[in-house]
């Protein structure tokens, strides 16, 4: 199927985490229709073997392809460390993760050239950022932590709760220690608790926000493909489930910061 600029932007994660990226897409390009994919029946993906884990991003673009997408988002970081290259090779449309994005805006903004990366285990285990970052600039050096703990803190709403600063402030210490200026935000979870992550890593460190990086990706993407649409008229966002719909709807309302209903349920067998 070839991408027509009428045609959705489609986004996929393992849960509730890419919405935030979805929330940038709606912020920079407010008027692209958009196809989201939460595999909440086998989240989390970043505890799983990297072959599970390219066989659930295969179904899962699969699936959206079939709803006639004109660019995918891969927007996991455990998914895009996996599968990114398999999927842009398997399918006629441009793909976009969240890795390469935020890779390039935190050599852009590092100028001790020592970068921290938090992300989830799968994530931190993959080696991906290091690879993206030393691809660019081979002298940078890069701290990697992984911060399970993150994900059930933004998913409870307790971002800005004494424990969450109580947590970070474990987590960061051997970042903060290595003298990092910039630290990359490598879950899609991670973005709500910028406010307690900034405290505790103080005014001197940079944060790099993967989900709005990735959103300016994209919005090349699309025009450098003349794929942008034309119409100036939002429509409402599509969302499909692989279970747990009433949870979906009540997590992701407040990582949206607005009701989200109209959830479906959908197989990906």
């Amino acid at each position: 199927m070839l991408a027509e600029p009428e045609h959705a932007i489609g986004v996929f994660d393992s849960g509730v985490g890419g919405l935030t990226v979805l929330r940038e897409l709606q912020r920079q390009l407010p008027y692209e229709p958009l196809v989201y994919l939460g595999d909440t029946a086998r989240v989390p993906y970043g505890t799983k073997s990297p072959q599970t884990v390219l066989r659930y991003a295969q179904e899962a673009a699969r699936f959206l392809t079939a709803q006639r997408v004109k660019l995918l988002v891969v927007a996991c970081n455990t998914a895009s460390a996996v599968a990114l290259s398999t999927l842009a090779e398997t399918y006629r449309l441009p793909v976009v993760g969240v890795i390469e994005p935020g890779a390039c805006r935190a050599l852009d903004v590092s100028r001790n050239r020592r970068i921290g990366v938090i992300g989830t285990e799968g994530t931190i285990r993959s080696g991906a950022y290091e690879r993206a970052l030393k691809a660019s600039d081979p002298t940078v050096e890069v701290y990697a932590v992984s911060c399970p703990l993150f994900v059930p803190l933004a998913e409870e709403g307790w971002m800005n709760h004494p424990s969450a600063e109580m947590i970070a402030a474990d987590y960061l210490a051997p970042l903060l220690n290595q003298g990092v200026d910039t630290l990359v935000l490598g879950c899609t979870h991670y973005p709500l608790l910028k406010q307690t992550l900034q405290r505790v890593a103080g005014p001197d460190v940079q944060l790099i926000d993967s989900a709005e990086e990735t959103a300016k990706v994209v919005a090349g993407e699309l025009y450098s493909r003349s794929l942008q649409r034309s119409a100036a008229e939002s429509l409402p966002p599509r969302y499909f489930v692989t279970d747990i719909p009433d949870r979906f709807e009540r997590v992701g309302g407040s990582f949206l910061g607005a009701p989200l209903c109209g959830v479906t349920t959908v197989s990906l067998d």
